[in-house]
Order: structure tokens, then sequence, then C-alpha cells
């Protein structure tokens, strides 16, 4: 299970809203807690540096901004724990091609921006041998619970 501020969730779905309707992406930087999940922290949103031809259905973070994402994150003390992006007039539901480019052990969240208006936030966690994608639970708290949750 991944855990989401309800500011973190309104942030990846005006990510979303902005760049409709090209695909837009972002770094998801938290703590990984074998007990209660990840907890996500912060959100950086990344450039989409595909051609201009192909961002309505693909999305291109490059390797020196997925090396700012990670440096960042080890100066908070943190961790890179996933990756969100959207799916300009498509379910919030990973492609084959997510598929091929996914990591195990990240958390994977894809809006569904449908005419230019958000309509569902989804989490997904790929199987180890890389097989698919399993659905994750995206815990939605305010911001005193979601502390409350990882001081305990």
């Amino acid at each position: 299970m991944i855990y989401l501020t309800e500011e973190h969730i309104k942030q990846i779905e005006a990510h979303g809203e902005r760049t409709f309707p090209f695909e837009c992406g972002g770094m998801i930087i938290g703590h990984f807690d074998a007990e209660k999940g990840k907890r996500t922290i912060e959100l950086l949103p990344m450039e989409n540096a595909m051609d201009a031809a192909e961002q309505h259905n693909r999305v291109l973070i490059l390797p020196k901004d997925v090396l700012r994402a990670e440096r960042f994150a080890r100066e908070k003390k943190l961790d890179v724990i996933g990756y969100y992006h959207s799916h300009p007039d498509c379910e919030a539901v990973p492609s084959q091609f997510d598929l091929d480019h996914a990591l195990p052990v990240w958390t994977y969240i894809i809006v569904s921006v449908e005419a230019g208006k958000a309509v569902d936030v989804r989490a997904w966690e790929m199987e180890n041998d890389r097989s698919k994608f399993n659905e994750e639970e995206i815990l939605r708290e305010t911001k005193e619970l979601f502390t409350d949750a990882f001081s305990r």
C-alpha cells in the first residue's frame, strides 16, 4: 500500500490536467516501510522529453532528471519510491509499454484525464518476475492522520 495525502492526489491530478492532451510524469519521493507500506513525502513533477508528436500517449523522463530526483531524495534522507504519470482520454490502468519500462518495488500511480479533467487515480506495483502489475491500495489521509500513521 502507499500513503498519500489529499494534497498529493490533487497535485497529481492538477499536473495531468495542465498537460492534457499530453501525458505528464513525475517522481514520488518518500520512505519504504516493510510493515506500513510506502509513505509519500514529496512529488517531483518532471518534463516530458518525448517528441511532441508522441506526447499524447508516451512520456519520457530523461536519465539526468531521474538522477536529479535520486539526488534530491538522498539529500533529504529519503528514497524514490515510485513514479506517476497520466493517461489522457484513457483508463488509469498500466499499458504493456508501462510494464515493459517498470521497475520492481516502485509504485506506479496513473491518473486518468478525460477531456481535460482528472477522473481516476490508481496505484500499481509490478510483480518481481515482471509478468504483470497488481493494483496497490492508496490510503488517502489528511496531513494530520498521515503524520500520526508513521509516528507510531
